[in-house]
């Protein structure tokens, strides 16, 4: 046990564990989860995120850029949540031409490889699309 590393013993405990507990486990894919949230409507967008409560700020499908934008400098680490809100920007009104400019600009903050990732993210994302 001294020549292996903890994590990995660790990871291989608990995959033991769920294993035992429920064998479906073993296949188990967290990607899984972003198919059981739902893309909020556009009106609801609106009134929690947009103008509605705020009517002198943003709307939703800017917050949702700026958003994307923010995500892409931290690096695109978080998948879930940059394809997440390239669904949610789309369905706010933002084209596919506006989101490819918001990482293209968060490019010049994060790095290629962040603008890169955030770029095959969004794109993923833009695929399920059907306008």
């Amino acid at each position: 046990m001294a020549d292996q590393n903890p994590f990995a013993a660790w990871m291989k405990m608990g995959q033991d564990w769920a294993r035992a507990v429920n064998p479906a486990l073993e296949s188990f894919t967290p990607k899984g989860f972003e198919a059981l949230i739902p893309t909020m409507p556009k009106n609801v967008m609106e009134m929690f995120m947009g103008k509605t409560m705020n009517p002198d700020g943003l709307d939703a499908r800017t917050r949702l850029l700026v958003t994307l934008a923010g995500l892409t400098i931290q690096g695109a680490q978080a998948e879930p949540q940059v394809r997440l809100t390239v669904r949610h920007a789309r369905e706010a009104g933002a084209s596919k031409q506006e989101i490819a400019e918001t990482i293209a600009l968060a490019g010049l903050f994060g790095g290629v490889p962040a603008m890169t990732k955030a770029m095959e993210l969004a794109t993923e994302a833009m695929k399920e699309d059907k306008t």
